[in-house]
């Protein structure tokens, strides 16, 4: 598995690498010079959309317009909204985490003591944790390259279980779309984990995130009580978003 892993991630290199020397190319193009199917380039090129280095288009991808200090920005705001989230977690919490990179983050920033953590992340399973923080996986099948477990068992195990927190990461939140993936098989799970939380729900999304919309919708609008962003994002989807009663927490360096 971890050959495979290599192997996946060592394409996912080349065609960054391709997209460097050519600015946008077409997906069957990249599919002959990679020598795989046109949905492994597809789904290549959504998982390095998610990682803001390229751009999909209809057909084809190009390289993001990021330089690296705004890569840089985009990191320390991601660190920021994990440090916030994490100062909402209590003594004794119970709390849901998807498999967001950032949600997953937020546990390292735990000062809490007796949470217990359950997530469909398999990265929890190398994930340092605080010494008042224990995690429970949910099992199922595990899909790379998020190494999320999704599937009719981690859907079973979730079904029985309620947190009194839960902290989503997503692809995308926007008035129009709600809550977004680019992961169909990760929906079911994050409905669960949103709808089994009895007390509060905390949408985690950078500024490149507000406004977007990935494939599939995980809630609507409607649904989001609270959004953690960063200083940087579009006042005017914010507002939109205020409109629908999201209260917004807006994270800069001064307020951690």
């Amino acid at each position: 598995m971890k050959r495979e892993k290599a192997y996946v991630d060592g394409r996912r290199q080349k065609i960054v690498d391709i997209l460097r020397k050519h600015p946008q190319i077409r997906v069957d193009e990249l599919a002959r010079k990679l020598d795989v199917s046109v949905v492994t380039i597809r789904r290549d090129l959504r998982f390095l959309e998610e990682e803001n280095l390229v751009k999909r288009f209809y057909g084809g991808a190009k390289v993001t317009k990021e330089l690296p200090e705004e890569e840089d920005t985009v990191a320390v705001c991601r660190d920021l909204i994990a440090r916030y989230a994490a100062s909402l977690v209590e003594d004794g919490d119970t709390i849901f985490i998807n498999t967001s990179k950032n949600a997953l983050k937020l546990i390292s920033y735990v000062e809490s003591k007796n949470v217990t953590v359950i997530t469909n992340n398999g990265k929890a399973i190398n994930h340092e944790e605080p010494d008042g923080v224990s995690i429970i996986l949910t099992g199922g099948e595990l899909r790379y390259p998020k190494e999320a477990m999704v599937g009719d068992f981690a859907v079973r195990n979730l079904q029985n279980i309620f947190a009194k927190k839960a902290f989503i990461g997503c692809s995308g939140i926007s008035v129009k779309s709600g809550m977004t993936t680019e992961i169909a098989n990760e929906v079911n799970v994050n409905q669960l984990m949103i709808e089994h939380a009895t007390q509060e729900v905390y949408i985690l999304a950078d500024h490149t995130k507000i406004g977007h919309s990935s494939s599939f919708t995980s809630c609507d609008i409607s649904k989001v009580k609270h959004l953690i962003t960063d200083e940087f994002a579009p006042e005017e989807e914010l507002e939109q978003m205020r409109l629908q009663g999201v209260q917004v927490h807006q994270v800069t360096r001064d307020s951690i």
